[in-house]
C-alpha cells in the first residue's frame, strides 16, 4: 500500500509562493478553504479521515479561486519614509529625520523618526506598540470602574484570530493593531472585552453592558468585520 503524500509548506499560485497552514478539526463536517487578509497565507481546515491525498487534489481543483482570491488583497503597505500610515485612523506621513536625535515623535499628519534608516521600521511598530498599550490600558480600566470591576493586566499582541479577549481573573489582551483604527473603533473593542468581566458570553445581558460602555456599538462593530482585515497590511 503506498504512504500518503506529504502536504508542502508553500503553493506556487501564478509564480507566488503562497504558505499553507494546515487545520485538522476533529468538528469539522467538510474542507474548507481560506485565504488569511493578514499575511496571504492559504488556510486548508479537514474533517476527520480526511487524507493528504484528498486535500492535495481539493488544493489543486481550487488553485483558480486561490489565484483569483490573492489578486484581491491588498497591497503590503511597509513602514518606510514617504509611507503613509493611520494612527488612531487618522492618516500619517511617515518622515525620516537621521540626525534629529529624538527617537520618534508625533505631529499633526506627521510621524518623525530619528536614527538610522535600517531601524526605521522597527522603530514605527515600537512606537505604535506603545501607543497601542497606552491607549487601551487607560480605556479599559477607566471602563471596568464603571461597572465595578478590575483589570488585572493589559497586554498587546499580534493576533490574528481575535481583537481582544478576556481571562476570567481580569487579564485582558489585545491586537495591538488597534492603534491604527478610528479612534472610536479602538474603544468599542476595548467596552466589549471589558464587558466579558461582568458576562463572560454573548448574552442580551452581555450587548447591554457594552451599549453602556459604547454608545452606537454597532456602527464601530461594523466597521471592524468591514475594515478590520485591511490593519494587517500595515509593517
Amino acid at each position: 500500500m503506498w504512504g500518503q503524500p506529504e502536504l508542502p509548506e508553500t503553493l506556487e499560485i501564478e509564480g507566488r509562493s503562497v504558505a499553507l497552514k494546515l487545520r485538522r478539526n476533529p468538528r469539522a463536517r467538510r474542507v474548507i478553504l481560506r485565504l488569511d487578509a493578514g499575511d496571504g497565507a492559504a488556510v486548508l481546515t479537514i474533517p476527520p479521515g480526511y487524507s493528504n491525498r484528498e486535500a492535495l487534489a481539493f488544493l489543486e481543483k481550487n488553485r483558480g479561486w486561490l489565484a483569483a482570491r490573492l489578486k484581491r488583497l491588498p497591497e503590503t503597505i511597509p513602514f518606510l519614509a514617504g509611507t503613509e500610515i493611520p494612527v488612531l485612523g487618522e492618516p500619517h506621513l511617515i518622515v525620516h529625520e537621521p540626525d534629529a536625535r529624538r527617537g520618534l515623535w508625533r505631529e499633526p499628519g506627521r510621524l518623525f523618526v530619528s536614527g538610522r534608516e535600517e531601524h526605521l521600521a522597527r522603530r514605527v511598530t515600537d512606537y505604535l506598540k506603545a501607543e497601542g498599550k497606552r491607549e487601551i490600558a487607560q480605556r479599559a480600566h477607566a471602563k471596568a470602574a464603571e461597572i465595578g470591576r478590575k483589570v488585572t493586566r493589559v497586554t498587546l499582541r499580534d493576533t490574528r484570530s481575535r481583537w481582544g479577549s478576556c481571562s476570567h481573573q481580569g487579564a485582558l489582551s489585545f491586537s495591538w493593531r488597534l492603534i491604527l483604527a478610528p479612534e472610536a473603533v479602538l474603544d468599542y473593542v476595548v467596552a466589549h472585552e471589558v464587558a466579558h468581566l461582568r458576562h463572560m458570553d454573548h448574552s442580551p445581558a452581555f450587548w447591554r453592558v457594552v451599549a453602556a460602555l459604547h454608545p452606537g456599538h454597532e456602527r464601530d462593530r461594523a466597521w471592524l468585520k468591514r475594515e478590520g482585515a485591511g490593519l494587517w497590511r500595515y509593517g
